[in-house]
């Protein structure tokens, strides 16, 4: 594992007259950090997602059996296929998203050769029928993030609601943010709802803001 230093994104000034919102802030930084993801060529973004499997294959500790979260990509996001392939090879029982309406992902399992159908939101994913699970790691996607562990999603809250559906069961998954390291940016504008991340993973190694990672 290693401690990747702080490599923060360019961007304008924000000029306090404008006297932005924290969700415009929030927005504004979506919208930079997605565009920088966008221009990254996809053969580049092959090799970084290598990468991340090599930073984080190992060093993620956990037990066999453990239940964990990734996600089959997406446009220009992070492919965490062989990340997960290695979790299975240690044991890990692996589980994706699926959109149930405007407001819900349930989490169902994949299975190695189990045929994908579409889940909404242009994913895909294990059919309807398939066993729903309650991740203990979740890896989670998301526009842009801080040194501090606070992370910036895609807006629509998916992810948030499902985490705190989550708790309201008595769970608490350890959350490690997905990203690359054009995505980071000098703060995030949190929230007090906001939930923030125990690790972050980029191409450049895999940074901690808990101590159960490694």
């Amino acid at each position: 594992m290693h401690r990747v230093s702080s490599r923060l994104c360019s961007a304008e000034p924000l000029n306090p007259a404008n006297r932005m919102t924290a969700k415009e802030l929030k927005a504004q930084l979506r919208n930079e950090r997605l565009s920088a993801r966008d221009a990254i060529a996809p053969e580049e973004r092959i090799s970084k997602s290598l990468a991340m499997a090599d930073h984080a294959g190992e060093a993620v500790a956990f037990e066999p059996g453990t239940i964990i979260s990734g996600f089959l990509p997406i446009r220009s996001e992070a492919d965490l296929r062989p990340l997960m392939a290695r979790f299975a090879a240690r044991g890990a029982r692996l589980c994706v998203p699926a959109i149930l309406d405007k407001k819900t992902i349930v989490f169902r399992e994949l299975a190695e050769d189990a045929p994908l159908v579409a889940t909404g939101f242009g994913t895909v994913g294990p059919a309807e029928h398939v066993v729903i699970l309650d991740p203990e790691i979740m890896l989670v996607p998301l526009s842009a993030f801080d040194i501090r562990g606070h992370r910036i999603g895609y807006g629509a809250g998916y992810y948030d609601r499902a985490i705190s559906r989550l708790r309201e069961k008595g769970l608490h998954p350890k959350l490690i943010g997905i990203a690359f390291d054009c995505q980071e940016v000098a703060h995030v504008p949190d929230e007090p709802h906001d939930i923030s991340l125990d690790a972050i993973l980029t191409e450049s190694g895999l940074r901690f803001f808990a101590s159960w990672i490694g």
